[in-house]
């Protein structure tokens, strides 16, 4: 009796333990279950697992993901070009590597250093003027009473945006150039021979304020997606504190603004070597190329006009990896500030 007794609770245990193990091994099966199920350590779906599930949303990235994988991420294996005298009729495989021959070429050319020179200044002066033009433009419509007023003004200036650089050159050569009222008007108060469009001294202003021009009306169409996102409480907070609205505008509209302007500020700084290239193609003869020879014009009468395939490719590399380290160093100073930065 007493060793039934004392083997009792024995017993007890040994079942619970035996429960509690088959428990502990139902839950483990349960969790090994869920990992095969494509579930991680904690239950959750991973990543390959939502994807198949959302596999029919996935197919829309498709397109744009080949779009930028065959047209932007597989033409840069052609780099490689830039360490090599490269030959068309040898191809990549079979011209000879040259190493930094090009790039120290390069530097050591002054048909190069002036198209750098020329790029930087056309790039300071659009980012001192015309980047700011939208913003001044948005905040002016943005006061106007009349919505009627103010839709007919955006659409006025939405499209020269929509005309080639082809047609604006050719719009401008015609009030700007020699024949044009502008020569005309000059010559009517005694000052004859103004050509506006073939003088090499203001054709760097009359190439920012083309941009302006032509891009202006475009530019604010984020800007004023942005504005339209503040909450009206935070201007009716203001008036109700005596805030006229230029302090509205300067304490509400432009905080609003800061996020907005600080994307599309490291994006540009980004592109800072690029100027572009049909804009100042088209009016390269009639200024010269001492005013207007910028490094994408470089490029493609060095290399694709001139042959002189390894020095282009440099030049372009060289753009390239100067406009990554502006862009990662621009949004560290804008995080710095306090301001979210691009990435």
């Amino acid at each position: 009796m007493e060793t039934a007794a004392a083997g009792a609770p024995g017993g007890k245990d040994a079942r619970r333990a035996t429960s509690a193990g088959g428990g502990n091994g139902s839950g483990g099966g349960a969790r090994g279950g869920n990992r095969g199920r494509g579930r991680d350590a904690r239950g959750r779906a991973t990543t390959w697992t939502r994807m198949k599930r959302e596999r029919a949303t996935y197919l829309f990235i498709v397109p744009g993901l080949l779009f930028f994988l065959i047209f932007a991420y597989l033409p840069l294996a052609g780099n490689v070009v830039a360490f090599q005298d490269y030959s068309p009729y040898w191809g990549i495989g079979g011209s000879e590597w040259v190493g930094l021959q090009n790039f120290a070429a390069m530097f050591n050319d002054p048909q190069f250093m002036r198209a750098l020179t020329n790029t930087l200044v056309i790039s300071f002066l659009q980012i001192v003027f015309a980047f700011p033009a939208p913003i001044l433009l948005a905040l002016l419509l943005n006061s106007l009473i009349s919505e009627r007023i103010k839709r007919v003004v955006q659409s006025i200036v939405y499209l020269p945006h929509f005309i080639s650089w082809v047609i604006v050159i050719a719009i401008w050569q015609q009030v700007l150039g020699g024949a044009g009222p502008v020569a005309e008007l000059f010559s009517a108060i005694g000052i004859d021979g103004v050509n506006i469009m073939s003088d090499p001294d203001t054709f760097k202003a009359l190439v920012v304020s083309q941009v302006i021009w032509k891009d202006i009306g475009w530019g604010t169409i984020i800007f004023f997606a942005a504005i339209t996102s503040i909450p009206n409480e935070l201007y009716e907070a203001a008036a109700v504190d005596g805030a006229g609205s230029l302090r509205r505008t300067w304490h509400v509209t432009m905080p609003g603004l800061v996020p907005v302007i600080t994307l599309l500020l490291i994006l540009t700084i980004g592109n800072v070597l690029t100027v572009g290239f049909e804009q100042l193609l088209l009016q390269q003869p009639a200024v010269g190329s001492a005013a207007a020879e910028v490094l994408d014009t470089f490029v493609y009468y060095r290399g694709i006009a001139g042959g002189d395939w390894g020095l282009s490719t440099a030049a372009g590399l060289f753009k390239g990896v100067i406009g990554t380290i502006l862009v990662i160093a621009a949004n560290k100073f804008a995080k710095r500030l306090g301001t979210e930065g691009l990435f």
